[in-house]
């Protein structure tokens, strides 16, 4: 196999997110469901023979040393190919979302990149290397709707209704680290099951985070308050500052204003490389 052309990275969503707890090492315990969703970024891969990796960006400039290059670098070290690749993106999910743009483009490449080679690496194999790259990498390599807790690595797949959803992406971005760190967070809220989550899977908690950014960042406050005087219930997905609200069908969406972006997205039950590497998980 010499190319792998239009390969999928689709963006997630949060539908709750609780801080429940940090652990001495300073790492804050959670959880939260990850929901995938159609909205994706589109990669294609083309096999080097002289080993060297390099990537073009189709659309948006990346950082040089960005998620799927540190991914493709990480499975040729470890796996000790001689091959390489020239990767293409095509990059429409927005960075400092809470979509978990990077991870699903690492995800991806990982799945891509091994078939590509020829490796053929049990899911098993993958999900290490997809972790030392950042916490959300496995969410996406097992490639389901998940409930998501620990510091991110406890993994169990869950399924959600099939739904509408308008995502709103202010152009202020947020990082993390600066939510983490702040006084203000709650880092106590009680733990909760799979099965209070499955009464009302869009209803359920709420995003703790999502007070301190909209401290921090105006603009995610204003995105929640635009999408409510449609009627709409928004919270902020990730640590932001994208936000989304369940959509029902008779109400339709205006342009967004100062330039926002915004995208009408259905969830998707499976990864669409569900199965390119073998579940023996």
């Amino acid at each position: 196999m010499q190319t792998l052309h239009n390969v999928l990275a689709p963006a997630k969503l949060n539908l709750f997110l609780h801080i429940t707890g940090r652990r001495d090492d300073g790492y804050h315990l959670l959880q939260s469901v990850f929901m995938l969703i159609d909205w994706c970024d589109t990669l294609h891969f083309d096999t080097r023979a002289d080993g060297q990796l390099s990537r073009e960006d189709l659309t948006v400039p990346l950082p040089a040393d960005d998620l799927v290059l540190r991914a493709a670098k990480a499975l040729q070290s470890a796996s000790g190919t001689t091959l390489g690749a020239h990767i293409a993106i095509e990059k429409t999910i927005p960075a400092q979302a809470g979509m978990g743009g990077g991870s699903s483009d690492a995800a991806s490449t990982l799945l891509a990149l091994n078939r590509l080679w020829g490796l053929n690496w049990p899911l098993s194999q993958l999900l290490p290397l997809g972790l030392s790259l950042g916490a959300d990498v496995p969410f996406f390599l097992r490639g389901h709707n998940a409930w998501v807790e620990g510091i991110g690595e406890q993994i169990t797949p869950v399924s959600v209704p099939e739904r509408r959803f308008v995502v709103l992406k202010p152009n202020a971005g947020l990082e993390t680290a600066r939510i983490f760190r702040d006084q203000g967070l709650q880092r106590n809220t009680e733990t909760a099951t799979i099965t209070d989550f499955a009464v009302h899977p869009f209803d359920f908690g709420r995003n703790d985070l999502q007070p301190v950014a909209q401290a921090l960042c105006p603009e995610i406050d204003q995105a929640l308050q635009w999408l409510t005087t449609f009627g709409l219930s928004p919270r902020m997905t990730g640590s932001g500052s994208a936000v989304f609200a369940q959509l029902p069908s008779e109400v339709e969406m205006p342009s967004p204003p100062h330039g926002w972006q915004m995208r009408v997205c259905s969830n998707m039950a499976v990864h669409p490389l569900a199965g390119w590497a073998t579940s023996d998980v």
